[in-house]
């Protein structure tokens, strides 16, 4: 199998980018791209270390990210299993992507930027929850902000092919494979959603 070593190779495969898909780039929040963002209550943080790469997910039962200023995102950390990836990540490496979609439409809003944490009490304090506040938040510098073409989305059927989950494997069944039977199983997944809504805010 041979590969891809250079960018003129690639680009040969693939031609000259169409205007509109250039063209659509925005290096703030302009009236339409921050009414999308808003819409958004889940987002993909993407963030890049020492040890590789790393995507979450970042949920909310509103707008996921807040705006402090057109060219500037805050987004909470909320409580969850403390690994910490991405917040590593970010803390070495602050460069980051966001992709941001709303239920229904096939269309993603990305934006890449940078991003520092901070645990500053007045910023934790704007996203409180039944009394409840993230530990930290990434502020994001937006570098730059895009829509994705919506052919993906659309390709996988998103938001219309209904739920096909009945036969996947369960977290607990995952957990018990991965860890030769010392963690997981039945009792787990049948404990976690009581965990989960002491850490949901």
């Amino acid at each position: 199998m041979e590969f891809i070593e250079d960018i003129e190779a690639l680009e040969g495969l693939y031609g000259t980018p169409a205007a509109p898909s250039l063209r659509k780039v925005a290096h703030s929040l302009t009236p339409l791209y921050r009414k999308w963002i808003m819409a958004s209550r889940l987002c993909i943080l993407s963030t890049v270390g020492p040890e590789g790469t790393d995507g979450s997910p970042r949920g909310d039962d509103g707008p996921v990210v807040l705006e402090l200023d057109p060219m500037t995102l805050a987004l909470p950390d909320w409580r969850g299993n403390n690994r910490l990836d991405s917040l590593r990540n970010i803390v070495r490496d602050p460069r980051v992507a966001l992709m941001f979609l709303v239920p229904g439409s096939n269309n993603v809003v990305r934006v890449n930027g940078q991003a520092r944490l901070t645990a500053d009490a007045d910023l934790r304090a704007r996203f409180e929850k039944n009394g409840k506040q993230p530990a930290t938040v990434a502020v994001i510098e937006i570098s730059e902000i895009y829509t994705q073409c919506a052919r993906a989305m659309m390709r996988a059927r998103t938001w219309s092919a209904g739920d096909e989950s009945a036969n996947l494997p369960t977290v607990g069944e995952i957990l018990a494979e991965a860890s030769a039977g010392e963690e997981g199983g039945a009792r787990y997944d049948s404990e976690w959603g009581a965990r989960a809504a002491k850490t949901m805010w």
